[in-house]
């Protein structure tokens, strides 16, 4: 397993996965999950995001459950409504502290709202709490910028932000270019918070030696194959 995985878990066994929308969260969180499964851990992904319907890990079921991961999402994801119910299952798992949990939380503080539900619950277990950084999705490209997002999301779910993780890419068109350059910017972020930067994702084409090698499964709407 990639090892700054590895030292999240023997920290907590909760992974939250925040950030500006479109930033690839959802991307992350199904890598996170199946790479986790891979290396033998009981796993399961919750799709928190009850604000975007275009791009969420509910989306994944089929490929979760094949892979043997089991699944938390809001009571109407993918049907033609969309209300934002939520029902008590990540209270559950989160206290399976034998259960690694990964969970994609909705962009911006309006996404984040939702996580501020199971704030007791989370901080008693412990949790780590990634923020996604995309140095090249408007509104983040300056570090300031996504500097205050990043306390408007933690005041919104009640909770402190542990880790940033740089994901800064422009999807097929990313190359090592792309990814070097937001270096300075993300290194910038990571000063104005206060956070280490867990480690840098990358799509799987682009990644380098010591970057988290990222499977591009998140397609635009017009983009699916649907079976």
């Amino acid at each position: 397993m990639f090892k700054p995985i590895s030292l999240l878990l023997q920290r907590s066994h909760v992974i939250l996965v925040t950030g500006h929308y479109g930033c690839g969260k959802t991307s992350l969180s199904v890598s996170l999950a199946l790479d986790c499964r891979l290396a033998g851990y009981d796993v399961t992904l919750c799709d928190l995001d009850i604000v975007n319907p275009y791009f969420r890990s509910a989306d994944f079921e089929a490929l979760m459950h094949r892979n043997g991961i089991a699944t938390i999402s809001p009571t109407f994801a993918n049907t033609n409504l969309d209300i934002p119910v939520l029902g008590p299952g990540l209270s559950a798992v989160v206290r399976k502290r034998e259960q690694v949990v990964i969970v994609d939380v909705g962009g911006d503080d309006a996404g984040a709202v939702a996580l501020g539900r199971y704030a007791p619950e989370l901080c008693a277990s412990g949790y780590n709490m990634l923020y996604v950084y995309n140095h090249y999705r408007y509104l983040t490209r300056e570090a300031a910028d996504a500097a205050a997002l990043l306390e408007d999301i933690c005041g919104a779910s009640r909770l402190r932000a542990t880790h940033i993780v740089n994901n800064s890419n422009l999807g097929e068109e990313t190359g090592r270019a792309c990814i070097a350059a937001s270096a300075p910017a993300c290194r910038e972020l990571c000063r104005l918070s206060g956070l280490p930067l867990a480690f840098t994702a990358a799509p799987k084409a682009a990644a380098g030696e010591d970057e988290y090698p990222l499977r591009m499964l998140v397609h635009k709407p017009w983009e699916r194959q649907w079976e």
